[in-house]
């Protein structure tokens, strides 16, 4: 998207939220979906099997109710029902395949489907209309329903877009931004927001950690540590890989990491020591060196996929379209000789900017 936006290629998106996706799954028309993806004989019988004679009670203030028969729907908590749903809802994507799409170097890229969150993608409006239309008629067709109030639309883009979605008679709103998969989306295409998102929310449970946790003087600094393993660095780094790193991003993550270090030492900015000298004592590594190292891990994995791999063909396209003498607000960043939008500039950016290196990365 960051790419997109750089290269001036506006791409209009929808997130599409299904009403009570598990629960309304037909199971009629899964088997046939089943048997479609080539699952059929003692295989089918034995899922078939954990679904006959379901039965369910409703519960109110300790009384209960008649058991009564259930013959729509997933398992709740079973193994087996996310994958039951994937197959579903690739059969639902796959009929809904049409000329609609975006094109990034030379790739054409029409949804993103992970579970039930779905986005829609087009290079216009009236193309992401009928690409939604055709969708909203196959889930139709299939048993499910777009929930109008939990879908919504937005443009990425320089400027402020309109983007009028109906679904029915239904118009979905438009917004700003958008959390897919628990990552901000915004529409200007920049990760400066949800950076400071995870900062925030890494903030907000160091807080809680140390009104209950962290303070306590019997806690040693082995079991501290391992809060700030475990629990902190996660929520911190949520969807780093993503992340571009700049000269505002970078103090502001190395700030709010040793904020929770100088509480497992027992220190304050008071007593002026050495955040080299923290790290050092409690034996951690510099977060950004962390997050570094999972980025260009990351960058190789996709290079050492091989050819044909979605991931790895669109980490190596280079979009057409010419991108801003200026971006304000990517100051600060070294571009890499493959641009800097996609994977390889994110992830080989930051060891250019190393101290010490030249232009090329030469010491």
């Amino acid at each position: 998207m960051e790419g997109a936006w750089e290269f001036a290629q506006p791409i209009h998106m929808c997130f599409v939220d299904l009403e009570k996706a598990y629960d309304r799954v037909p199971r009629g028309t899964l088997w046939g979906t089943l048997q479609e993806y080539g699952v059929g004989g003692f295989l089918l019988r034995a899922i078939q099997s954990l679904y006959q004679r379901s039965v369910s009670l409703v519960r109110i203030a300790g009384s209960k109710s008649d058991l009564f028969p259930v013959r729509v729907g997933l398992r709740q908590g079973c193994p087996l029902s996310p994958v039951l749903f994937i197959t579903f809802m690739d059969r639902i994507s796959r009929r809904n395949r049409g000329v609609e799409c975006v094109e990034f170097g030379g790739r054409r890229i029409s949804s993103l489907l992970f579970a039930d969150d779905v986005v829609l993608l087009a290079s216009s409006s009236s193309d992401l209309q009928l690409l939604l239309g055709r969708f909203a008629a196959e889930c139709e067709a299939a048993g499910m329903r777009i929930s109008t109030s939990k879908s919504e639309t937005m443009v990425l883009d320089r400027k402020r877009v309109a983007c009028q979605l109906r679904v029915g008679r239904e118009v979905l709103p438009q917004g700003e931004d958008f959390k897919y998969l628990w990552v901000l989306f915004t529409s200007d295409g920049r990760r400066d927001r949800e950076i400071d998102r995870q900062i925030a929310s890494a903030s907000a449970v160091m807080r809680m950690l140390s009104r209950s946790i962290v303070a306590k003087r019997e806690l040693s600094q082995i079991a501290r540590l391992s809060i700030y393993r475990s629990i902190y660095v996660p929520i911190l780094t949520y969807g780093h890989e993503l992340w571009v790193m700049t000269e505002r991003t970078r103090p502001q993550i190395q700030a709010a990491e040793m904020n929770f270090l100088r509480r497992v030492a027992g220190l304050s900015l008071r007593d002026r020591v050495r955040s080299s000298d923290i790290r050092e004592g409690l034996g951690v590594e510099p977060l950004l060196l962390r997050i570094e190292r999972s980025q260009l891990r990351w960058f190789g994995h996709l290079v050492r996929m091989p050819p044909g791999r979605f991931p790895g063909e669109v980490c190596r396209a280079c979009p057409a379209g010419r991108g801003p003498r200026v971006d304000p607000g990517h100051v600060g960043e070294v571009t890499s000789p493959i641009w800097s939008g996609n994977a390889l500039g994110s992830c080989r950016r930051n060891w250019w900017r190393r101290p010490g290196r030249g232009r090329s990365g030469a010491p």
